[in-house]
């Protein structure tokens, strides 16, 4: 069976994924600010990170190391607050990809856990 970054279409889709989330970002006071003033840092870094997860290439760890997410979003505060408008902007992006049903439910539930598991606050 493909990997999931195979049956959506590999790297160009988890790019256009990115950018679809970071739209959202840009205009987000509540997460705005814990990101830096040039994005393109992070967006390469979400697309590289979420093509490996999904069944890409390598190439994020081979850069970074291990994803180590809990370690990476330590220094941020992320509440109740942060992992909604996180997860609104990432759900909207997913949803505007116009996936087949089983793929949009894995990616989302991917998501929504992700999100929980990287709150440190309150």
């Amino acid at each position: 069976m493909d990997s999931l970054y195979e049956r959506v279409g590999g790297e160009a889709f988890f790019t256009a994924l990115v950018e679809r989330f970071y739209a959202g970002v840009v205009g987000d006071p509540v997460i705005r600010p814990l990101y830096p003033d040039d994005l393109g840092e992070p967006k390469a870094h979400l697309a590289l990170f979420l093509s490996q997860y999904w069944g890409g290439p390598h190439t994020y760890s081979e850069e970074r190391g291990h994803p180590r997410l809990r370690m990476r979003h330590a220094p941020f505060v992320i509440g109740t607050l942060e992992r909604d408008a996180w997860l609104r902007h990432m759900n909207k992006a997913v949803k505007a990809a116009d996936l087949p049903a089983d793929d949009e439910v894995e990616l989302l539930s991917y998501f929504d856990m992700a999100a929980q598991t990287l709150m440190n606050t309150g």
